[in-house]
């Protein structure tokens, strides 16, 4: 078990009307932020430009959720599904996003990720099916203390 402290309890809400769009190279590495991600991410665009993607992951993911991302973009072309992210601020925010290849004369040259907002429901869901598979896999899980 771990302390959190910070703002990891502050969750910023993405509004219904709003795409977040970034796309990454091969390694995951940033190469295209929109407006939407860098407000709702606490970051500047030009301080996501060339940062490995995962500066965003929140340590209430498993590990094996992003193990299944890769082999899936590796061997389907594409992944979905739900995501909890670390603001720049240790805030949070949840999302559903959608990732493909992008192609160029066939060849895969990046990743283009559109990621929209959940309903609360779903956020509970997701946060108590994540903390069971963190815990099945052995990994840290959340403990939060009230002063």
């Amino acid at each position: 078990m771990e302390f959190l402290s910070g703002n990891f309890l502050c969750e910023t809400i993405v509004p219904k009307e709003e795409l977040i769009v970034s796309r990454t190279d091969l390694k995951g590495n940033i190469t295209y932020a929109n407006e939407t991600f860098a407000l709702i991410s606490g970051y500047k665009i030009g301080e996501l430009i060339g940062k490995p993607h995962n500066i965003l992951r929140h340590p209430d993911m498993p590990k094996s959720l992003f193990k299944e991302l890769w082999k899936d973009l590796e061997t389907k072309g594409l992944w979905s599904g739900i995501v909890k992210n670390k603001r720049k601020d240790d805030g949070f925010y949840w999302v559903y996003a959608e990732i493909s290849g992008v192609f160029k004369n066939g060849i895969l040259v990046e990743y283009k990720s559109i990621r929209t907002p959940i309903s609360f429901e779903e956020k509970v869901k997701y946060q108590l099916l994540y903390d069971q598979i963190k815990k099945e896999d052995n990994e840290t899980t959340r403990r939060v203390i009230y002063s």
